[in-house]
């Protein structure tokens, strides 16, 4: 129970002189045109055209101050949403209990007159006919709550294209309308690429993965929409246009990651912190005052200097003169030194190779013919070994014998190699297992020729 209000205390209805519909048209829309036949030309003006009752409802719906027009609109909406075909006057009273009379009855009246709202004399009570039902599938999305309109702009278009083609209900007109929106949001996010701004990227984020959700979604009834068969050519042309747009927001996503990952790279971490410059960006974004901040720091106000031409004449002649050298000032040379005595320390290249170069010259000066490549390889810890089968691509290599030095001289060997397909077990401490293979010398008669490989077997 609620204490009831003095009449004088209920605010009054302002009804506004001009919220009202005009009796007579004296501006039609052919008059707009140059050619009043070209009026007729557009698709979406005839469209448009054969829909006055439409127009009307809609232009009487909307028509006054915006208060008037949203009470109209509550009431339809809520009128329309009402499961009983037929509401007795009492019923209404009862749905809208807390409209103040006067209002109410301006918003019935309102509808009957646009035809959103009939009123059955015989049986006492109201229904809505089959104009309200059209209108009420125009403004159905205006029930959707504000934060999930702007979150999902493209839903509902999509979402209409994909039921109309399940039912065969799809036009041109409905197809046109989600190529705009695609295109609209392809260029949002191209710019925001563009601007390489951190803040506008992760904003757009969000918007981005929703929107290709949605049109990966949505794809199955695009398709068939761009492969059916359709006696308009106009609603084939826009399928394949939608088609052609999807593709291009589909192809975004990789620009879109490489734009983040260009600005996570460009993201400073302050310090041992933790703390990084796109936290600070977003911490100054959201304080409530930045003047705060300084404080005390400008407590002197800054003060202007006003010079004249001949003060800066005059300063700058003084710095000239002062900053010149004084004449006759100039110190001569230092005397001669002796250079201290110092070292110079290169880089040498490790033993083994010295050594594995000085074994094959031995082996060739004792006359042998052919050697085991183990025998050139093995020796010391299993380190040593990998390096020295590793210089074993070196013996023979066109372009390792033109270099000076050590490398040059093991290139220059008279010596080939070859590994064997197979793998023996040697007595070894430090290497279990190593790849067979002959070393043999250039000069040795019907020696085979074994051309230096690439092969990447290594003691193990």
């Amino acid at each position: 129970m609620t204490e009831a209000l003095p009449p004088h205390a209920l605010p009054s209805v302002a009804v506004d002189p001009t919220d009202g519909l005009e009796s007579s048209e004296t501006v039609r829309f052919e008059h707009f045109f140059r050619d009043a036949e070209a009026a007729a030309e557009p698709p979406l003006a005839q469209a448009l055209q054969a829909r006055p009752a439409l127009l009307d409802a809609l232009r009487g719906l909307f028509n006054g101050p915006q208060a008037h027009v949203q009470l109209r609109l509550w009431c339809f909406m809520e009128l329309a949403t009402q499961p009983q075909a037929r509401l007795a006057r009492d019923e209404v009273n009862r749905l809208f209990h807390m409209l103040l009379p006067d209002a109410l009855e301006s918003a019935l009246k309102r509808l009957r007159d646009i035809g959103l709202l009939a009123w059955d004399a015989t049986a006492q009570d109201y229904h809505l006919p089959a104009l309200a039902q059209q209108v009420h599938g125009l403004l159905a999305p205006l029930t959707a709550p504000p934060a999930l309109v702007e979150e999902d702009e493209m839903a509902s278009l999509l979402a209409q294209v994909a039921g109309a083609q399940q039912l065969g209900l799809v036009n041109a007109n409905q197809l046109k309308h989600l190529h705009a929106q695609l295109a609209r949001l392809h260029d949002e996010f191209a710019e925001a690429i563009a601007s390489g701004s951190e803040s506008r990227l992760r904003a757009a984020q969000p918007r981005f993965d929703r929107a290709l959700d949605l049109v990966d979604r949505a794809g199955q009834a695009l398709t068939a929409l761009i492969r059916a068969e359709h006696d308009d050519p106009r609603l084939e042309r826009e399928a394949r246009a939608i088609g052609q747009e999807q593709a291009r927001l589909l192809a975004m996503a990789s620009q879109f990651t490489r734009a983040l990952q260009q600005a996570d790279r460009q993201r400073v971490t302050l310090g041992s912190t933790g703390l990084t410059t796109s936290d600070v960006r977003l911490w100054l974004q959201r304080h409530p005052a930045l003047d705060t901040l300084l404080g005390e720091a400008l407590s002197l106000p800054v003060r202007t200097v006003l010079v004249s031409q001949h003060d800066l004449l005059d300063v700058a002649e003084g710095e000239f003169e002062r900053d010149r050298p004084p004449a006759g000032l100039a110190d001569g040379l230092p005397p001669p030194a002796e250079a201290a005595t110092g070292s110079l320390e290169t880089l040498s290249l490790p033993a083994e190779l010295g050594n594995l170069i000085d074994r094959l010259s031995q082996w060739q000066s004792a006359g042998d013919t052919t050697r085991q490549l183990h025998e050139a390889v093995l020796g010391g810890r299993f380190a040593q070994a990998a390096y020295r089968m590793q210089l074993m691509p070196l013996l023979g290599d066109a372009q390792a014998q033109t270099l000076k030095g050590l490398t040059g001289d093991l290139a220059r060997s008279p010596w080939r190699w070859q590994f064997e397909p197979r793998q023996l077990e040697p007595q070894d401490e430090a290497v279990a297992l190593i790849s067979e293979g002959v070393l043999t010398p250039l000069a040795a008669p019907g020696a085979p020729s074994a051309a230096a490989t690439d092969t990447e077997s290594t003691p193990s």
